[in-house]
């Protein structure tokens, strides 16, 4: 997993900006694999004291535990407007080991407006040797007073072939990792979910394609389980057109058959491309229900062009 983080190009970045001394005070890292982020983070924490794998600051860090480096929230947690006064308070005290603080703030899009505005004054004048690591899954998520003050590194999505070596690496022979590579949309996450996805959840998938009960099935998607739901439904759209030109599939043949009976080509070539932009809806906020109810019409609009 270290390798895959210290591919993005957020981290490269970082790194080389903290070897030359030349870190901003306020850097934000946009990075979409929401439970990748503060793994992020860390690297790049790591990074900014220049410190070696292996090394007890390293470790330390990894632990959330060294002394000059701080995390928000606590793993697990969530911002608290009454909270910023620990941050400000601690960012005036003397750095314990070294010449410089950082501060990290993960999930930093969770951080609600009256939040990021208590904090805006030191995320834009810090103390001497201070400085601010933020996190967050889309741009949009951090007020435009917190942007103008941060210097922002996005990562783009991981390729299918940055993908597939990760998982070769943490899922050495398992089925289907160049199928999940594929069909996770970039995600680390979303194709180790496919990795995972039982029976269930490629029925589940199978369901929504064949438009049976969608409004239900829509209706009980959450937050953490409409983006690996989202990539099981491009996966058994892609599986269906491979059915369709006679190419093995991923996941159970029959199903991809039944799919395949419902839908034409043409619209299962819409469908992984419609599953992106639901994708893109969720990092504006949008509903998970309403997101998944919105691809189903779409996917609904496209066989109904295609049988006319």
């Amino acid at each position: 997993m270290k390798q895959l983080l210290r591919e993005t190009t957020a981290y490269a970045k970082y790194a080389e900006d903290a070897r030359r001394g030349e870190c901003s005070h306020t850097t934000l890292v946009l990075f979409p694999d929401e439970p990748l982020l503060r793994a992020l983070l860390k690297e790049c924490a790591k990074a900014f004291f220049l410190a070696e794998d292996g090394s007890r600051e390293a470790l330390l860090i990894d632990k959330e535990s060294f002394s000059d480096c701080f995390f928000y929230p606590a793993a697990g947690g969530k911002y608290a407007a009454d909270g910023t006064g620990e941050i400000i308070d601690e960012s005036i005290l003397l750095p314990v080991e070294g010449k410089k603080k950082l501060f990290v703030l993960d999930a930093f899009h969770t951080a609600s407006p009256l939040v990021q505005n208590k904090l805006l004054k030191v995320l834009e004048e810090p103390p001497e040797g201070v400085y601010f690591l933020l996190g967050a899954t889309a741009e949009h998520t951090v007020l435009p007073t917190v942007l103008s003050r941060a210097k922002k590194l996005a990562c783009v999505p991981f390729s299918e072939e940055q993908i597939a070596a990760a998982l070769l690496r943490t899922h050495a022979g398992e089925r289907g990792i160049s199928e999940a590579a594929a069909a996770c949309g970039g995600s680390y996450s979303a194709a180790e979910a496919l990795l995972s996805a039982g029976e269930e959840e490629s029925k589940l998938a199978e369901r929504f394609l064949l438009g049976e009960e969608v409004e239900a099935l829509c209706r009980g998607l959450t937050d953490k389980t409409v983006r690996p739901f989202l990539s099981a439904v491009r996966l058994a759209a892609r599986d269906a057109l491979f059915f369709l030109n006679g190419l093995p599939t991923a996941r159970d043949e029959a199903s991809s058959a039944r799919i395949a009976d419902s839908l034409p080509a043409g619209v299962l070539l819409a469908a992984v491309r419609f599953v992106s932009e639901a994708e893109c809806d969720l990092k504006f906020n949008v509903n998970c229900g309403q997101a998944a109810l919105a691809l189903s019409r779409k996917i609904e609009r496209e066989k109904t062009l295609w049988q006319r």
